[in-house]
């Protein structure tokens, strides 16, 4: 930098500290992801990059695109600062004067680019990204030069952080990170060590082979820096590799908080812990922190009001359906069916209230509110200038949606811990009258239904009963007796009473038609739901009792026949008075009376008067999207349509109205037939007060009590939860954003040393989105842009095709692309910087098989917008055909990349191609898990029972799709969760070894929370695998393999896949001992005894 410039910029701080009021100076925390050059140091604040010396002081903003920037990283000189930013509509890197000026773009991408430093020299940008991954699971090294153009990719195999040697000829790396994980003191498979890789010879070796995490190398003369938990308190630390001498020792010392993304400058290390900026002196070994004070308006903090009908959580409707009650960010509102002002009724920031439902007598709202520090149910007048009244003290816990008794009293409702209740709402009196033996999940929780008799006096549920069905429930509050109503024989759920207190309805699965599968024999029993009546008492004939059409005399009107308001009686009874409800409990599931609603998927049955309502869920199977609401008119006994498609729908205390939901729209509609959804409510005028700082704390609150109720394990590993709460929440008076909020909550979490510990969402500045066309191919430069490669899977697998493959595109390999719609591609940019804009669009190519215009020919090609599943596909492809050919087609090979339903149809799909081979591979490493693979296990270790032998043609096996070859798996660090469970389950069935590393480690699985008010999300583990002799899983240290292969880093830049190899011989060594099928004998002579 010319000295003139140096002075301009040191005199524009300067003046800047003394020109501005000292009140507007601000103590920055929450500074993360900081770099060092010789004299600054940067780091993103408030999702910008600033600038401020190496002593501290006032900063300056470098960057302000949208959204969050990240990981800013100086050139050698200091001059340049790169780092990754969403300014056009995708994470790429940027290069930005250190003294300010413009950006310049250097990647265009659509998949993420995170910039992970420099080359020695200067002269190019070291970033990682997985834009030619076949696993998105991993990322690749790449280098971009200062002016843009083509990314080289480096030859190690796969790595997510690393450093080059000061000579540039070597590259210490880590090939997996736990760096973006919330698992503290984690010592699983997926642990990373580093990896000293010679970029000449391709030579590779492990230099840290630690249980522990060893991560963000980062190299200084003969020392390479690292972080890593490995001390004896495990906190992250700096740490020093001494590469001459393959010792390392530790650097720092700190304990309450982990060290998180540092870097390396010419002679110091800056880190950040604690939301504090630290600098280490490396010749010295000295740190001390690095005060920061910013010149900012705080945007991110200032109170405000905005819109939130994009976060509604809950929807009821009023007694009569002139409004409905809405819950969204937190708050109550109330909103008209049509005319009318839009309310809200609590407005209170920092505060959430939850489950809002209006009385059936139309003079209170009652909600769930955590004011007092913990949910509590909550009463306010419904006339809107009520003030509120907290009704219970219940203590720790959460609390689903409430259900008002229909004379208003009494509200019922289940908890957490699958407890029903019902509270008075006069003396705040609480009474458990039930709980449930089995565990519900929070969205079995969220959708439990409790319905009450018209006379208040019975309260209607279902529950598991621990015999794997759930029966119906009915309480009796007139003698606090609870009597299960159904035995349980079958699945029965959903019951609702007739509100004339003859019948209750309820779903019940009886309905037993199987559907078999087109590859083998096996069978499923979808859409088994019937909808039954049961009269309530056996005097009560059936629903659809026998009628018969009669005509005769009309009888004549008695004198003394009145109606009820011409004759006065004072003991007659108000005419609005309910008739009391008795159920004869003797019988009860007897007298259930199947209605004639077909066999199929239910919801949302609810009854009025001579109708019952319910919402048809398409059939499993079918290519049915929509839910139609319909009746059964019991008068008329049939089906009619009311709405063609919804999301749901809540009928009116009064039985003639009910709110609708669908494509998150509401209306309240008549109960008629036919009906269509015309006049929404006005929930776009839904608005709430955000005070920013507030609602964070009750954001962390929230995610401090959903661990402490919802967590499988109550002592929570161990971990003084209260404490931890303390500790992290504390860092919240320095958060200026929500993703500093999320940080937070990342560390706070990550403390219960769990699987599947993870947070997202809420409200954050979005960046613009731009596509970009992609044609499938990976590019070269050779004086102009050519197809090195066109991405190909198997030829039979259509599912993702390059457009450049498409039949009657006429592109080849090794051919020049020069134009894109008449433009020239530029060679000094990236190519995709020519495609941006024209995802899934038809674009004109200018072809040669020169790298010049002359004699070149157009063609026209679709673009995709993503390449990850046809790089995927190759990938598989790939493998299958090395397979193939060092088996000469006896070995199969099949990949499996989840345990979700995508994954289990290409297991099924692969299966099926390939299970008559003598062996087969199964290859799940990287997989990213899902469902529990109980049935994966059950296809390929199916036993063979028979074999059935026929005249002409060849005998054939039962089951007729099992393979009774042999089988190897392939596992490594990065098979986790359901990819844990498949090798685990693998190995108990003794099918064959088990190849490769050590997996993730986490099967703690996660089945749902309640969304935080600014629509974030944080999963809670609520379940925990342990095995038939009683024995847990070993969550934080993965599934052991039976051979060990390390992936060699030097291997595979070779073209080798170590792991492979081991799996081909393996599994050709087990065939070779494979006893052979059985030859068909010959058949026995049957002829009688005497002969002829």
């Amino acid at each position: 930098m010319p000295s003139k410039l140096v002075r301009l910029v040191l005199c524009l701080a300067v003046f800047s500290s003394f020109a501005m009021p000292a009140s507007a100076q601000i103590d920055a925390r929450m500074l993360r992801f900081p770099a060092v050059s010789k004299t600054q140091i940067a780091f993103v604040y408030a999702g910008d990059v600033w600038l401020v010396g190496k002593e501290g002081g006032s900063a300056f903003r470098l960057t302000s695109s949208p959204g969050e920037e990240s990981f800013p990283r100086f050139s050698p000189d200091g001059l340049k600062v790169a780092y990754s930013a969403s300014y056009d509509g995708n994470v790429d890197v940027y290069v930005i004067p250190s003294a300010g000026g413009e950006p310049v773009r250097l990647t265009y991408h659509p998949m993420a680019d995170r910039v992970v430093g420099w080359k020695p020299d200067g002269k190019g940008v070291l970033f990682a990204s997985s834009r030619e991954s076949g696993r998105q699971r991993y990322s690749q090294f790449y280098t971009v030069g200062l002016a843009g153009g083509l990314p080289e990719k480096l030859p190690v195999p796969y790595g997510e952080f690393g450093a080059y040697s000061p000579d540039g000829k070597q590259f210490v790396y880590m090939p997996m990170a736990q760096d973006f994980r919330n698992w503290k003191r984690y010592r699983g498979g997926w642990s990373p060590d580093l990896w000293l890789f010679d970029l000449t010879t391709k030579a590779a070796r492990n230099i840290t082979s630690n249980p522990a995490n060893d991560a963000q190398p980062m190299w200084h003369g003969t020392s390479v820096y690292f972080v890593s938990d490995r001390g004896a308190n495990e906190r992250n630390n700096i740490w020093a590799y001494d590469v001459k001498a393959g010792t390392a020792r530790q650097v720092t010392q700190f304990e309450d908080f982990d060290i998180t993304f540092p870097s390396l400058g010419p002679d110091g290390i800056v880190f950040q812990s604690g939301g504090r900026l630290y600098l280490l002196d490396v010749p010295s070994g000295k740190q001390r922190e690095v005060p920061v004070r910013v010149f900012t308006d705080e945007t991110t903090l200032r109170a405000r009001t905005t819109k939130v009908d994009n976060l509604i959580q809950w929807a009821t409707v009023s007694p009569t359906g002139k409004r409905a009650l809405f819950e969204a960010r937190g708050d109550v509102f109330s909103a008209p069916a049509e005319f009318g002002p839009v309310v809200n009724t609590s407005r209170t920031s920092g505060v959430a209230e939850r489950y809002p439902r209006w009385s059936p007598d139309g003079k209170w709202l009652a909600y769930w509110s955590d004011k007092s520090g913990e949910y509590e149910l909550t009463v306010r007048a419904a006339d809107e200038a009520g003030t509120e009244r907290k009704v219970t003290a219940l203590g720790t816990g959460f609390r689903y949606a409430p259900y008002w008794s229909p004379d208003s009293k009494k509200v019922a409702f289940i908890d957490q811990a699958m407890r029903i209740h019902i509270v008075e709402i006069e003396s705040g009196k609480s009474m458990k009258i039930d709980e449930s033996p089995e565990w519900m999940n929070h969205g079995a929780l969220s959708g439990f239904e409790l319905d009450w008799s018209p006379d208040s006096r019975w309260v209607s549920y279902s529950r598991p009963t621990g015999d794997a069905n759930s029966s119906i429930f009915l309480f009796d509050t007139r003698g606090a007796k609870l009597t299960r109503a159904t035995t349980g024989y079958l699945n029965d759920q959903q019951p609702a009473f007739d509100p004339e207190g003859k019948y209750l309805y309820y779903a019940s699965d009886r309905e037993f038609a199987p559907v078999y599968g087109n590859f083998d024999n096996s069978w499923t029993y979808p859409n088994p739901t019937r909808i039954v009546a049961v009269p309530l008492r056996k005097d009560v004939q059936s629903p659809l009792y026998a009628r018969n059409d009669h005509e005769g005399a009309t009888d004549p009107k008695k004198p003394d026949e009145k109606k009820p308001d011409e004759k006065k009686d004072e003991t007659a009874k108000p005419a609005t008075e309910v008739k009391n409800v008795d159920i004869d409990l003797d019988g009860f599931e007897s007298r259930a009376v199947v209605l004639p609603p077909a066999p199929g998927n239910y919801a949302e049955i609810q009854a009025v008067k001579g109708k019952l309502l319910f919402r048809r869920l398409p059939r499993t199977g079918s290519a049915d999207t929509k839910s139609p609401i319909v009746y059964f008119d019991f008068t008329e006994r049939e089906e009619k349509p009311v709405l063609d498609d919804a999301a749901g729908f809540e009928v009116t205390a009064d039985g003639k109205k009910m709110l609708v939901s669908s494509q998150n729209r509401f209306a309240i509609l008549e109960i008629k037939s036919p009906q269509k959804f015309e006049k929404p409510i006005a929930t776009a005028d839904m608005e709430a007060p955000v005070d920013p700082r507030a609602e964070w704390k009750q954001i962390f609150e929230d995610v401090f009590r959903f661990q402490r109720d919802y967590f499988y394990d109550a002592g929570m590993h161990g971990v003084d939860w209260a404490a931890m709460k303390t500790r992290y929440g504390k860092l919240l008076q320095d958060a200026v954003t929500r993703w500093d909020v999320d940080f937070i909550i990342g560390e706070f979490i990550g403390e219960l040393n769990a699987s599947h510990t993870y947070y997202g969402g809420g409200e954050k500045e979005n960046p613009p989105t731009r596509n970009v066309g992609m044609l499938g191919i990976d590019w070269e430069l050779a004086g102009a842009y050519r197809v090195r490669t066109i991405v190909r899977g198997g030829p039979w697998d259509t599912g993702a095709r390059a457009p450049l493959d498409e039949p009657g595109v006429n592109v080849k390999q090794g051919e020049y692309i020069l134009q894109v719609n008449g433009d020239t591609i530029d060679t000094k940019q990236d190519p995709y910087a020519a495609f941006q804009g024209l995802g899934n669009k038809t674009v004109l190519l200018t072809v040669n098989s020169k790298p010049t215009l002359e004699g070149a020919r157009q063609v026209l090609a679709r673009t995709i917008t993503s390449e990850v599943e046809l790089r995927y596909r190759a990938w598989i492809e790939e493998r299958r055909q090395i397979v193939d050919q060092a088996t000469n087609g006896k070995v199969g090979y099949i990949y499996v990349q989840s345990t979700g339903v995508d994954a289990q149809n290409e297991l099924v799909k692969q299966f099926m191609g390939q299970w008559k081979k003598d062996g087969l591979i199964i290859d799940e490493r990287w997989n990213g898990g899902g469902q529990i693979p109980d049935r994966f296990i059950e296809l390929l270790n199916r036993p063979i029972l028979a074999y059935w032998a026929v005249r002409d043609g060849a005998s054939w096996q039962w089951p007729p799709v099992a393979h009774r070859g042999a089988q190897v798996m392939l596992i490594n660090g990065w098979s986790g969760s359901g990819g844990d469970a498949f090798p685990t389950y693998f190995k108990q069935a003794a099918i064959g070894p088990v190849i490769g590393t050590r997996t993730w480690g986490g099967l703690i699985g996660i089945s749902g929370a309640p969304l935080l008010v600014d629509g974030g999300n944080v999963t809670v583990p609520t379940f925990r695998m342990y095995d038939p002799k009683g024995t847990w899983f070993r969550e934080g240290h993965g599934v052991e393999p039976d051979i060990e292969v390390v992936d060699d880093p030097s291997q595979l830049a070779k073209g080798t896949d170590p792991q492979l190899a081991r799996a081909i011989k393996e599994v050709q060594d087990r065939i070779a001992k494979m006893p052979k099928a059985p030859t068909r004998p010959a058949p026995e002579k049957r002829v009688p005894k005497g002969g002829g």
